[in-house]
């Protein structure tokens, strides 16, 4: 394969080093990557939880590794932490939900028929017989000549919104194929009704498309949502917003006389048209306590040598889910060792080896970034605060999700991000004997799911890492299998947790390639670049004479 410029400039910077030996610091430790997963998944974190007890433990074990990793407080005037201003809003009490269809009302339960939440500004949410219509995947795309809602008036109604793109069950037509695109995820779809002026939204479960099953839906529904400050709050959300099990919208739709998969087909193809459910309307009653909490990100600098003012980023975010409902076991915690203790091990450790070696050319942050769960929060706080100019950060590498079962012969990256970082993360694999491999998992949409976009929005060249599945004992097969498991059973719930037999050498030799993609970049005087196709090209280019 034929190498640009920029990756011809990086390959001698980069990849030199065969021998992961030879890093500084004795090179990155799966002993020290396990311990910092053992502590951060610890019960005593509690799930880590932002604006919690749980994130004070966080915050204050995070900073005192970043110094005695060698590295200098990268914050706010002068000190470890960024503030990342928040507004919390949990359901207080009880949840009364009714459906009334065809003269028959029908009591859903929060939960487990529903999850019902809101972000407006108000202390209670009243929905009194509001009509439902659905709206086919809520798109409204003109580049692609795409138009779900076709002049729908929404004011007062609720609508009802397949997740993921309607290309994910047919073949690859206006939206990439099974490759989600942002219109698939369910943060577009609440910002799009919004705008559409919906009372509400209530999107529909599909294990599938969703990309996580119910249990995942309900653990992260019933948890305080979370939202930067919004001076336009009343109206950037709907008065109600949630989610509804699949077989509960195949019941809806059956009384009100459509067939579920039928309508599903039509909503596929740009022909369709929003259609009322009948004369279904949707009641729902709930107290909300709403207050404004300050969470922080843990930053680390290490000063460049000949172009400070340049800089490189390790990120990776430090939140999980906190304490929820107790498992088979009885444990609460959401502990996020997978998710995402491990990616957060990642910076510690490369912060450790990068202070021991010289200093590169180029500046380095080392962030460990909050509320990632709750939408990209800290990341996004950050784009728009940023304590590095976003015009000269040459790149943003996001770590998320590295396996604790032995080594692979590959590692991955989230999402197909058309930017440079993915060749040259290719080219430290293949420097040091194993391959690359693009996201086997396209569908998911994470992509839009890490804390990387938060960045590729403003335009900074970014990418997440994570793990490979080609493991050395057992193939892809086993590899997939070890994922598909993780993600039906242990995805942001209790049993995400450390354990003894973990096996983190694997997550060594992965965070060693970040090492090597990042110290190319570190040490180049050349720009990552966001090619030709990318939605996030046109942001970069324009401020293309910071960087002349």
């Amino acid at each position: 394969m034929k190498k640009s410029p920029l990756l011809l400039a990086l390959l001698p910077l980069a990849f030199a080093s065969v021998d992961a030996a030879e890093l500084p610091g004795g090179g990155i430790s799966a002993e020290q990557l396990s311990r910092h997963v053992r502590m951060l998944a610890s019960d005593a974190f509690e799930g880590r939880e932002p604006a919690s007890a749980g994130e004070d433990r966080t915050v204050a074990y995070l900073s005192e590794e970043l110094r005695k990793a060698g590295v200098q407080p990268g914050g706010d005037n002068g000190g470890w932490t960024q503030a990342v201003p928040l507004v919390r809003a949990q359901v207080a009490g009880p949840v009364s939900a009714q459906l009334r269809i065809a003269g028959k009302t029908q009591p859903l339960a929060n939960g487990d028929d529903v999850v019902l939440q809101t972000l407006q500004p108000v202390e209670k949410v009243t929905v009194q017989d509001a009509p439902l219509v659905f709206v086919g995947y809520g798109i409204d795309a003109p580049e692609r000549g795409w138009d779900d809602y076709k002049g729908v008036d929404l004011a007062g109604r609720i609508a009802v919104v397949l997740v993921n793109d309607p290309d994910f069950e047919t073949e690859p037509g206006d939206f990439d194929g099974r490759g989600m695109t942002y219109y698939g995820r369910w943060t577009y779809k609440y910002e799009e009704l919004a705008r559409k002026g919906a009372l509400g939204v209530l999107i529909v479960h599909e294990t599938a498309p969703a990309a996580y099953g119910w249990a995942t839906v309900r653990a992260s529904g019933l948890s305080p949502v979370f939202d930067i400050e919004r001076a336009d709050a009343a109206s950037y959300h709907t008065h109600l917003r949630g989610w509804m099990q699949r077989e509960l919208a195949v019941s809806l739709f059956e009384r009100a006389g459509l067939d579920f998969e039928a309508e599903k087909k039509k909503a596929q193809g740009r022909d369709f048209e929003p259609v009322a459910l009948g004369d279904a309307a949707l009641s729902a009653s709930f107290q909300v306590k709403r207050e404004q909490v300050i969470s922080r990100n843990v930053v680390g600098r290490l000063e460049g040598a000949q172009r400070p003012q340049e800089t490189v980023i390790y990120s990776a975010h430090w939140d999980a889910f906190g304490k929820g409902e107790p498992d088979a076991e009885g444990d609460r915690i959401r502990h996020g060792a997978v998710d995402n203790a491990t990616g957060v091990a990642a910076v510690l450790e490369l912060a450790r080896v990068y202070a021991a070696g010289p200093r590169p050319q180029r500046s380095l942050l080392f962030i460990a970034l909050t509320a990632e769960e709750k939408g990209l929060l800290g990341a996004t706080h950050y784009a728009a605060h940023p304590l590095a100019p976003l015009e000269t950060t040459a790149a943003v590498i996001n770590v998320e999700m590295l396996s604790p079962d032995g080594p692979t012969r590959d590692i991955a990256s989230w999402g197909k991000g058309r930017v440079s970082l993915e060749q040259a993360l290719a080219d430290a694999a293949a420097a040091r004997g194993r391959t690359y491999s693009p996201d086997p998992n396209l569908e998911a949409g994470f992509f839009y799911r890490a804390d990387h976009f938060a960045f590729a929005r403003m335009g900074v060249p970014a990418l997440t890492v994570g793990a490979g599945l080609d493991r050395v004992q057992g193939g892809v097969e086993s590899g997939r299998a070890l994922r598909d498991t993780y993600f039906a059973n242990c995805y942001h719930q209790p049993c995400d947790a450390w354990k003894p037999d973990w096996d983190a050498s694997g997550q060594a030799q992965d965070v060693t390639l970040l090492y090597d993609l990042g110290h190319g970049i570190a040490n180049s005087s050349q720009w990552p670049q966001w090619q030709d196709g990318s939605e996030f090209k046109a942001a970069r280019d324009a401020s293309a004479d910071a960087r002349e």
